[in-house]
């Protein structure tokens, strides 16, 4: 057996280690990750003091910027919720839209929500504020709630500063302000048709009454108890990261370097500053002006940068298998594959997390391995700038498509709209599919005219 075979081989064994030990074992993604990359390592012949340096040189290079914008977007996150900054967004569109085009309201807003709240906290919260509208009107609880979703689905996992796509183009070394624009183009369409467009179509042929055991007891109001915030601060908090990074992203494009407003645009656009100052504007306008005490909003911090300590772990050794991959020469290999197949980097980079995706449920680590794998190819491709960027959007939609029976999210929806297995199949899933089917699609087109 040839050197090349064997790391090839050894690369497949190792993915298929990584998906026993998270899916059988019920091994953390984290430690998974470490364990596979070691064993990688030793497998294809790197020294083992040498293994040593490279694992904590990989998972410290690359975690910078990601930590930091994980962390910050997060605190924000937090304070954005405990204002009731989702109820505001929701119940402002669903009023100002009609009966007729409520869904694409409830389509936006879950766009807008999930910038800075997790999608499983917003369908809690969310979810059941739909009860209302479908007993009033008498259609389909999906009517309404698969638009909703769909909305909360294409932004948690296509736009930072969520932490999917944070970690996917922090360990692909994507521009943030390229990957929030083709988010953004990629995400409004996938919205549209897996949400109001599929929500018609689905509702009709599946009627889901509202869950009578849920409404009884309908979710407190997730606010911190005062009157929610205005939708114009709402809006203005959650957009406040994007426009700001979008700037720094154009200040590099269009101005002269050097100058002072390219320095001034690149300084507060860059993530991390950026991100610290959406969060010092939110804990102060969200926070200490509705009341918050500072030991409060201590606490609040702390617990909100729990589950992002754990995504940064995840994505630090996602990046440590990765640069034992290029160091075996597997992403050679890879990349001269790729070009004997013809077949684009956007559907190698959907394809690989897919199917991790499909294997163990996680949207989150389905993108960090889709990364990881996709990262090397990348760079010996010499893929870089806007093409590397909307390759970051198809490991996004791999990693949103194909939500089954193995993902959390899923059970969510299963509990909250209160349907069925079979049901939740039907409308959660193929909403979800839709979303990453089409988001990859309209990468595909743009790849025709981006470089």
């Amino acid at each position: 057996m040839t050197t090349t075979t064997w790391t090839l081989l050894a690369a497949v064994l190792a993915v298929a280690l990584l998906l026993v030990l998270v899916i059988w074992v019920k091994l953390q993604a984290f430690v998974a990750l470490l364990m596979v990359s070691i064993g990688f390592g030793l497998a294809t012949g790197v020294d083992a003091l040498e293994l040593v340096d490279l694992i904590v040189d990989e998972m410290g290079g690359g975690l910078g910027q990601v930590a930091l914008v994980i962390g910050l977007g997060s605190v924000f996150g937090e304070v954005l919720q405990r204002a009731g900054a989702a109820q505001r967004l929701a119940s402002t569109l669903v009023e100002r839209f009609s009966d007729r085009n409520v869904a694409y309201g409830l389509g936006f807003a879950g766009f807008l929500v999930s910038i800075a709240v997790f999608i499983d906290v917003a369908i809690v919260i969310l979810v059941p504020m739909l009860y209302g509208i479908a007993r009033r009107t008498g259609k389909s609880l999906l009517f309404y709630g698969i638009p909703l979703a769909a909305g909360l689905s294409v932004t948690h996992t296509f736009i930072p500063p969520t932490p999917g796509p944070i970690a996917t183009a922090g360990i692909m070394g994507a521009d943030l302000g390229l990957v929030i624009l083709f988010g953004v183009l990629c995400g409004v369409p996938a919205m549209l048709v897996a949400g109001p467009v599929f929500g018609r179509f689905i509702s009709k042929r599946l009627f889901v009454p509202v869950p009578e055991e849920l409404a009884a007891g309908q979710a407190d109001d997730a606010s911190d108890g005062n009157p929610l915030p205005s939708f114009a601060s709402v809006v203005g908090a959650l957009l406040l990261p994007l426009v700001l990074i979008l700037g720094g992203t154009t200040a590099d494009a269009v101005l002269a370097e050097g100058s002072v407003p390219h320095t001034v645009l690149s300084f507060i656009g860059h993530p991390v500053i950026a991100l610290l100052l959406t969060c010092l504007y939110t804990l102060y306008f969200f926070g200490v002006r509705r009341g918050a005490s500072r030991d409060e909003l201590q606490a609040l911090s702390t617990r909100a940068l729990g589950p992002a300590g754990v995504i940064i772990l995840i994505t630090g050794a996602g990046g440590v298998f990765g640069g034992l991959l290029v160091e075996s020469g597997v992403g050679d290999t890879l990349a001269d594959w790729m070009q004997g197949m013809n077949m684009p980097i956007i559907l190698f980079g959907f394809l690989t997390s897919a199917v991790v995706r499909i294997s163990q449920g996680s949207g989150t680590v389905a993108m960090i391995t889709g990364a990881t794998l996709t990262a090397p190819v990348a760079e010996l491709m010499g893929v870089g700038g806007g093409m590397l960027a909307l390759t970051c959007i198809a490991i996004a939609c791999g990693g949103t498509a194909f939500s089954h029976v193995n993902d959390s999210g899923f059970w969510m929806a299963n509990r909250y709209f209160g349907m069925s297995v079979a049901d939740t199949l039907k409308s959660w899933t193929a909403m979800k599919t839709i979303v990453g089917l089409t988001g990859c699609a309209a990468a595909l087109a743009l790849s025709t005219v981006v470089s």
